[in-house]
């Protein structure tokens, strides 16, 4: 028979603290009894490059007992195996690092005293044989280092917690809150007369036997009963978190120092942060998980700020410490225990899954940068100081120092809860309103325009002459009187002796052109002066015959005399003065003029105030999106208090609880916090979608505004309404307003319109909903946003422990008694005192037990025995979960911000660290 050597597996090492970087290398040896004789030695001659360990160094570990190991200094082989005993396959075992690789193993074989001798053998039955085959061995080298056993870490106290839970609905009462809200919006339905708490109470309610309660339950299956109930279960677990180990992980960097020569090395640490603004699209994508989870250093941390952020969490002060509880499926059963392996199994899944996910990005949280500097600078980065004293050349790895950090699972107890639906509860929470005062734009560099007068009316005085015309006598001398004869036009001089005188009376005296731009004004008579000479005479032009006086069209002026003596004089000098007038078209170019400057000024101050209007926006825009968060427990807090105020107002309208605002309630008040923890009351946000409403919703056009309508430019009030004090100056939100876009249809022609919100190179990204038009807080947090948009929450009040039997009798009371007398179907797991019960009496038996729980000492004990005794390895790292028991155990890996320079060696053949 052939000889077959056959590879069993590498296993953990038992009963030694060599560290899971190790394994328990086995293997078979199959042959005959003449191959195998009793007393022979038989071994596997692997490579030296294979670190395996001295069986006389592990005394104890379970599989080596038998087991040799020999070397020789100038043998490039060592062999691991035993001395043969008994008939049958010899096994072979050996510690050696856990990492694998096909190498080379010769099959050898000796008696006492002699060396060892190759002989041929096969991997498989009935194969090829030959000295050398190509088995499953360890890989060359050292193994990694990833730290101690988990046992040696036993008693290590956790150095964070955190706490949460898991809700399970329990199906089968059906609450008269829960089943009216049904009946209301069915209102054709055959139970839409399900309308008044009576119709819960009595025989026909408890047994369903009522024909609206029948069809109320044959209406929706097993899993959406669940939001009829008016019970459930909250299972609390605790999360520890426990320091491990350190050690140091892959390099980050090579360094080569000559010898005799030293190196000084310059780390910068570096965390990624959204502080600086980085314009790439991979930014963005990333943005979100970067801030959510990698501002910390430490996995608890990270677990803890995830679960504040996360919306889908109900929040409860349990203890005084926020204890987050996860939404499981509705239950059927009532069991205790098959509630508490489904939250555990729900726990496990979700943990696991957390706490790999924030270890996964702390690890891409750090990156150091190293750089080789001749000459010290002044800097904070750390320095390292690379010297080599050998002869020898010497390459340092610098590697990242990380951590192991352990975490456990434990049960810590059950509560019975009352569940009820609130609808629209963020009717009733103000918003943050920030006020932002526009400071008015500068115009003092806008010169304004002076506007230009229109010309006043000129008087000119024009200096004439009149002269001595005779046209018929002998007054040659104009020595003569003269008067008006029979014709107004000519005077006339009556001498004594001989023929009358005549001279010229009437006179047309053409006048200087009007000054540039003017005309003579119509209707002003000029005023003459003759400076003290004998003559009368009118300017009046319905006397001289002619339309006007002067004349604007042949810009004279007219003049009769009326009596004149020229005394010798040939001519009488005069001055006229005449009224002139800016011309019309000198008035339009000045008022054209005045309106061009006054138009340009508007111009230019409206272009500066649209410009302020635009950094006013886009200020406001970067201060919105830049507020300060309220902290997440004053919100919860609130949030709170909403949603008792309207269980409260629910009560009212059931006539359970006083509605006359003038007599306090203590009584009533003292008795549901006698029966339910108010504080440590918490509640399920339905996210939006679930609101009923118009189906299509209304389209969306030119003149939709959001939410956040972009205010005017210009702010005026209605005509006689006061100016609001801060009209313009408070900011509710992020911005938004209709924009055009193509039609997704190409084959459309109408436009499409969307509500879109602003943004500017220097916001923030939007918060969730914005492009859903939800109303945003804008100091408010993910979950107050999703609060302030409920279609409802499921508001959930933990029954006070030791009163979890008078809780049931009172809910009886305020949500009614429909099922309790429904036959309870047993499911697997169930306790076999649920057999034959009713739904009412497996509620008082599960209120029995858990009051004994909820009040036994001794399980308080038990659920706060880790902070005693601390960590105790959980063999298998999970098991079924037992009520108050750790269940669930792994490990993560962290990275720190601190790094280490490794001399270390390759083989420059194989490439292989030595």
């Amino acid at each position: 028979m052939t000889l077959v050597v056959t590879f069993v597996g590498a296993t953990p090492v038992l009963g030694s603290a060599v560290g899971s970087s190790y394994r328990l290398w086995t293997y078979k040896v199959e042959g005959n009894p003449q191959e195998l004789p009793n007393g022979n030695r038989i071994s596997l001659a692997l490579s030296t490059d294979i670190s395996v360990l001295d069986p006389a160094s592990l005394p104890g570990v379970v599989g080596l007992e038998g087991m040799f190991l020999q070397k020789d200094a100038n043998d490039p082989r060592q062999y691991v195996g035993r001395v043969i005993s008994g008939s049958g396959p010899q096994t072979i075992a050996f510690v050696a690092p856990a990492r694998a690789a096909n190498g080379d193993v010769l099959l050898m074989k000796s008696t006492s005293g002699n060396p060892f001798v190759s002989v041929p053998f096969a991997v498989v039955a009935n194969g090829s044989t030959s000295h050398s085959q190509r088995i499953n061995v360890p890989a060359p080298g050292l193994p990694t280092f990833v730290g101690r056993p988990l046992a040696d870490f036993t008693g290590s106290l956790p150095y964070a917690s955190e706490l949460f839970g898991v809700y399970h609905p329990l199906t089968g009462w059906f609450g008269a809150y829960s089943s009216m809200a049904a009946a209301t919006a069915h209102p054709s339905s055959p139970f839409a007369g399900l309308t008044t708490l009576g119709r819960f109470r009595g025989p026909e309610a408890r047994t369903m036997t009522d024909p609206a309660l029948a069809a109320l339950a044959q209406h929706y299956d097993a899993v959406e009963l669940s939001g009829l109930s008016p019970v459930g279960m909250v299972n609390l677990f605790r999360e520890y978190f426990f320091e491990f180990d350190t050690f140091l992980g892959t390099p980050a960097g090579h360094i080569w120092v000559s010898p005799g020569g030293s190196v000084e090395v310059v780390e910068t640490s570096t965390r990624r942060t959204l502080v600086e603004k980085v314009a790439e699209v991979s930014e963005e994508v990333s943005r979100k998980t970067e801030e959510s989870l990698t501002e910390q250093d430490d996995v608890a941390d990270a677990v803890k700020e995830d679960n504040s952020t996360d919306t889908k969490l109900g929040v409860s002060a349990t203890g005084g410490v926020n204890a987050k509880i996860y939404h499981a499926d509705a239950s059927a059963s009532f069991s205790t225990q098959n509630t508490v392996k489904r939250g555990s199994e729900a726990t496990h899944k979700h943990a696991r899954t957390q706490t790999a996910k924030a270890t996964s990005e702390i690890k891409r949280n750090f990156r150091t940068t190293f750089k080789t500097v001749t000459e010290s600078t002044d800097t904070s980065s750390r320095r390292y100081v690379l010297q080599n004293n050998t002869t020898e050349l010497v390459n340092y790895e610098i590697r990242r120092k990380m951590r192991k950090v352990g975490v456990q699972l434990q049960h810590i107890g059950t509560r019975l809860c009352w569940q009820v639906f609130i609808g629209e509860p963020g009717g009733e929470l103000g918003l943050g309103d920030m006020v932002h005062v526009v400071e008015a734009p500068d115009l003092t560099a806008i010169q304004k325009p002076e506007k230009k007068a229109v010309p006043q009316d000129q008087k000119v005085t024009h200096q004439l002459s009149l002269t001595f015309v005779l046209t018929h006598g002998a007054d040659h001398d104009a020595e003569n009187t003269y008067k008006p004869d029979t014709d107004p036009n000519v005077g006339i001089f009556e001498p004594d002796v001989g023929e009358n005188d005549l001279i010229q009376f009437r006179f047309n005296f053409p006048l200087p052109a009007p000054p540039d731009g003017y005309e003579i004004k119509k209707g002003v008579a000029p005023e003459v002066d003759f400076r003290g000479a004998q003559v009368q005479f009118t300017l009046d032009p319905a006397v001289l015959g002619i339309p006007e006086n002067p004349e604007v069209a042949k810009n004279s002026l007219g003049l009769r005399l009326t009596y004149a003596n020229f005394q010798g004089n040939k001519s009488l000098p005069f001055s006229a003065a005449i009224t002139y007038t800016p011309k019309a078209e000198t008035k339009q170019a000045i008022e054209k003029a005045n309106d061009e400057a006054e138009a340009a000024y508007k111009k230019e101050v409206a272009r500066l105030q649209h410009e302020a209007y635009g950094k006013a926006v886009h200020e406001r825009l970067r201060l919105v999106s830049t507020m300060r968060a309220r902290t997440p427990e004053e919100m919860r807090s609130e949030e709170r208090r909403v949603v008792f105020r309207n269980l409260i107002r629910r009560l009212e309208q059931a006539d359970q609880y006083p509605r006359n605002p003038a007599h306090l309630p203590f009584p009533e008040a003292e008795g549901i916090q006698h029966l339910f923890d108010v504080e440590e009351m918490l509640y399920f946000v339905a996210p939006d979608y679930w609101r009923p409403g118009p189906v299509p919703s209304p389209a969306v056009t030119m003149n939709s505004t959001g939410r956040y309508p972009l205010p005017p430019e210009d702010e005026t009030t209605p005509s006689g309404a006061a100016a609001l004090p801060l009209q313009g100056q408070t900011v509710a939100g992020w911005y938004s307003r209709a924009e055009k876009y193509r039609a997704v249809d190409a084959q459309s022609s109408s436009p499409e319109w969307r509500v879109d919100y602003l943004i500017t190179e220097q916001t923030q990204p939007a918060p969730l909903g914005s492009s859903l038009g939800w109303l945003i807080q804008i100091d408010g947090d993910e979950r107050r946003n999703e609060f302030l948009n409920a279609a409802w929450v499921k508001a959930v009040l933990p029954v006070r422990p030791g009163q979890e039997q008078a809780a049931l009798d009172w809910l009886t009371s305020v949500e009614g008694e429909a099922g309790l007398d429904v036959p309870y179907v047993r499911r697997d797991g169930d306790p076999d005192t649920f057999q034959g019960k009713k739904i009412g009496q497996v509620l008082s038996l599960v209120a029995d037990q858990l009051k004994v729980a909820n009040t036994d000492y001794k399980v308080t004990q038990v659920s706060e025995k880790i902070f005693e005794t601390g960590f105790d390895p959980l063999a298998g790292g999970f098991r079924p979960a037992q009520p108050y028991e750790v269940f669930d155990q792994w490990t993560e890996v962290l990275p720190t911000d601190q790094v280490a320079a490794v001399a270390v060696q390759y083989d420059p053949k194989t490439g292989q660290q030595l």
